[in-house]
């Protein structure tokens, strides 16, 4: 064996155990918490030194990132794919249903990284938020702009768009936080496309202009509230306040 193989064999081998390290972390955090984890533990599961861990990681809470932006990329760029499907020809209808159906087909694949959030929240883990800024903020924010666009040109009804794009995501996440986490597929397991559906279907009907005449102005009296400064002032400063609090 030359020395360059040599090389790769040892490379190979510790790219193997990062990812033994991960693997293994990834389960515990997920079942135990960041809290109750301890790195001894972790090294003790993975068959492998604990000072080998700090080879790879710093700190525990690189550890604890690495694992969260692991699940992540396994479980697919999520603004990528809900821009895809936003840029798509089909109807609204189709549009939101396939952001629900993907992000649903993906995390039932795996629920690893609802269970690592939802423990990083109940712990008061300073990477929960580092996670929302990341991940889920722009997530929310690309939603909206699409929102105010639709708003622009009349085909969704006058309101916040940052609240309208929480209210989306939030069906989908508690959805999935219900069947995969809490017990909900125990008791009615519900078809992935049928959920999206009915999800897409339920937030569309929120949104779609009312046409019933003597309905009241979604934007206020005299057509005042949201409308008024939608162009100039609404997106910008909400997505301001979603940073502030997320700091």
């Amino acid at each position: 064996m030359t020395t360059a193989d040599l090389r790769t064999s040892h490379r190979c081998s510790a790219e193997d155990r990062r990812q033994q390290i991960l693997d293994t972390a990834t389960d515990l955090f997920a079942r135990q918490g960041f809290g109750s984890t301890t790195t001894r533990q972790i090294a003790q599961e993975a068959h492998v030194n604990e000072a080998l861990i700090f080879r790879h990681f710093a700190t525990k809470e690189d550890l604890y990132w690495a694992v969260l932006e692991h699940q992540c990329v396994a479980g697919g760029d999520g603004r990528r794919i809900m821009t895809e499907e936003l840029a798509r020809s089909g109807s609204p209808q189709e549009s939101f249903a396939g952001i629900a159906r993907s992000f649903l087909q993906l995390r039932q694949q795996d629920s690893n990284l609802g269970r690592l959030l939802l423990f990083s929240a109940l712990e008061h883990h300073q990477l929960s938020q580092r996670f929302f800024r990341t991940h889920i903020a722009e997530l929310y924010e690309k939603l909206a702009q699409h929102i105010l666009e639709q708003i622009g040109a009349g085909k969704f009804r006058e309101v916040d768009p940052m609240l309208a794009a929480r209210g989306f995501w939030g069906m989908v996440v508690y959805h999935f936080l219900v069947q995969e986490l809490l017990g909900g597929k125990q008791y009615q397991d519900i078809d992935t496309d049928e959920a999206s559906r009915a999800i897409a279907d339920i937030w569309l009907n929120g949104m779609l202009p009312r046409t019933e005449p003597g309905e009241p102005d979604p934007g206020g009296s005299n057509g005042k509230g949201v409308r008024e400064n939608r162009e100039k002032t609404l997106l910008p400063q909400r997505t301001q306040k979603t940073r502030r609090h997320t700091e």
